[in-house]
């Protein structure tokens, strides 16, 4: 990689697999699909779900906000568990099983609190698993080969993310043709159906996927491990974690389609329609993230991120002046969803790429899971603030505030050094 450190945090080259595809990149690969089709069924259905429970968008934000920060601490303490230990394939099978216990909770939900309860649940069991993944598949593959793993995994990943929400859509509009006693019972029982493939993520990563072991350092300490990290990994931290303030979840950007589109169309058709938007999406995302991961291979994946980021700051202005000026139009809206697909498929193949070429072997998981931890804090407050902001101010202004944090971050990232000394920061 263009702007990788001196340690790299795979195998040496003699004890790599010869090619960047293998058994265990395609199991994690078809784990995620399944995974991810599971969960934007959800995703694509909850916001009309609350919609009809009358739940309203500050506690959306603030549900999807609890839920990430409780993944991104979970993330951080399962890869210290991990590089302690050197084993990772139990906690992530236990990671995927605990995601679909949460759905279960949501589905039963008549209000925010078994809502909040199955998000945590389902969160935490994502960030058990989310950074062991990651290290399981770098462990896998040469170092220049990181970006075409990652972008054939984030390619499969939406994939899942694009079956799924159709399969949702449309088995919203047949459910809506049963006799229910309430306006909520077809989103339930669309709710229960996507726990098929979620229990398939399971059984193919358990089945597929092996777990590169590595010598388990039993005197590795938490705390000392993270003052430990290289300078400049802390410094890439800032600027992720500043980004991340404004990047809200796009459960949000979801439920700003259905609102903009609910006055012409009705609240179930525009939850329809904005679903399908979203599909749009993870198409574009899934279309994108190989040749995103080769021309990070090519170029280096730290400026190809910036460009990421820049994308990411254009649909968070978009989408603010969609409600300053009142655009609704599906055209417009379906370039937001576009913008947001290609900006998706940079940051997902390529964070956790820069990651790796900044650290040691040794503190793999650790650092995969300070991303994450710094990620889900970050969320955290993004999507608390832009749904609070909503509902007490304007969505406009919650959507522009989103969008000056998500510059700044943009600005630190493109200020990081290329090359410097990785020592350790001084305590």
């Amino acid at each position: 990689m263009a702007e990788g450190g001196s340690a790299e945090a795979t195998p040496a080259a003699s004890d790599s697999p010869p090619r960047w595809w293998n058994r265990t990149v395609l199991g994690a690969g078809l784990t995620s699909a399944c995974a991810d089709c599971c969960y934007e069924t959800a995703t694509v259905i909850l916001p009309g779900f609350l919609a009809v429970l009358g739940i309203p968008a500050a506690v959306l934000g603030i549900v999807e906000g609890v839920a990430d920060m409780v993944a991104s601490f979970t993330k951080m303490v399962a890869g210290f568990i991990s590089d302690k230990f050197g084993r990772r394939k139990l906690l992530v099978l236990v990671g995927y099983a605990l995601t679909r216990v949460g759905q279960a909770l949501i589905v039963l939900a008549v209000g925010w609190p078994l809502l909040l309860a199955g998000r945590i649940v389902s969160w935490f069991g994502k960030g058990l698993r989310g950074p062991l993944r990651d290290a399981i598949v770098i462990q896998s593959i040469r170092p220049e080969a990181r970006g075409r793993a990652f972008g054939f995994h984030r390619a499969m990943d939406t994939a899942g993310a694009v079956l799924g929400p159709l399969l949702g859509v449309w088995l919203l509009g047949r459910a809506q043709t049963l006799a229910w006693d309430d306006l909520a019972g077809p989103f339930r029982l669309v709710l229960w159906l996507s726990l098929v493939p979620g229990i398939l993520a399971v059984l193919s990563f358990l089945l597929l996927v092996r777990d590169p072991a590595h010598s388990p350092n039993p005197a590795l300490r938490f705390l000392t491990s993270l003052r430990g990290l290289p300078v400049r990994f802390k410094r890439y931290l800032g600027a992720v974690g500043l980004f991340g303030v404004g990047d809200f979840s796009h459960s949000l950007l979801i439920l700003a389609a259905t609102e903009l589109l609910r006055p012409e169309y009705g609240i179930v058709a525009a939850a329809q329609i904005a679903g399908l938007l979203y599909v749009g999406r993870n198409l574009v995302q899934t279309a994108a993230s190989f040749p995103v991961g080769m021309l990070a291979d090519r170029l280096g994946a730290l400026p190809v991120l910036v460009g990421g980021y820049l994308l990411g700051v254009t649909m968070a202005l978009a989408t603010a002046a969609a409600f300053a000026f009142g655009l609704g139009q599906l055209p417009y809206l379906g370039a937001i969803f576009f913008v947001a697909g290609v900006y998706m498929a940079i940051q997902e193949a390529l964070e956790s790429t820069v990651t790796a070429s900044m650290v040691t072997p040794a503190t793999l998981g650790t650092s995969l899971g300070a991303l994450g931890t710094v990620n889900g804090t970050a969320k955290f407050l993004s999507s608390s603030l832009v749904g609070l902001l909503w509902t007490l101010v304007a969505p406009a202004f919650g959507f522009a505030l989103a969008a000056g944090l998500m510059a700044l971050g943009t600005v630190l990232l493109a200020r990081l050094p290329r090359e410097q000394d990785d020592g350790p920061m001084s305590p």
